[in-house]
């Protein structure tokens, strides 16, 4: 069972490891990255940043779809990380078992604005949320569980 899906592109850290796996009452955070699978460092980066008891596992996007519209997936409750807007997309139109998205944290680059204290988007992040959103994905941004949800679409105008 997924709990939720959240771009963060720090992945993993304090609120991630610790405010939402005790929120969510996971016992499995997937990783979908097409990078950090081959990037050793960024692997062990990541199990060290994991809360005790709670299983990592680390796949690319496509073998993340592929993990998730799977039965070895049904063993865990689990809460899905990704870095940006396009991947959330991908696994959203390659599994239909995602019910929601939360954006928790997009740092600002060049071409990007801020929405939230957290959240800088540019246009194709802002149509990949579109996307999500027409499909019945419920979008939400906070970067804590405890904070009140917002819309995207009321964030993005």
């Amino acid at each position: 069972m997924i709990k939720l899906l959240r771009i963060d592109d720090r992945l993993i850290h304090g609120q991630v490891a610790f405010a939402w796996t005790k929120y969510l009452g996971i016992n499995c955070m997937l990783v979908a990255n097409d990078l950090v699978v081959n990037d050793e460092l960024k692997k062990m980066m990541l199990n060290l940043a994991k809360p005790p008891g709670v299983k990592l596992i680390l796949l690319s996007v496509a073998d993340a779809v592929s993990f998730l519209n799977g039965e070895e997936s049904e063993k865990y409750t689990t809460f899905v990380l990704v870095d940006k807007a396009a991947d959330a997309l991908s696994l959203c139109q390659g599994t239909k078992r995602i019910p929601s998205v939360n954006v928790g944290g997009m740092r600002m680059s060049e071409g990007k604005r801020m929405i939230s204290p957290a959240v800088a988007v540019d246009d194709a992040d802002i149509q990949a949320f579109e996307q999500m959103a027409s499909m019945g994905v419920e979008v939400e941004v906070r970067q804590v569980p405890t904070e009140k949800k917002k819309t995207i679409t009321e964030l993005i105008g």
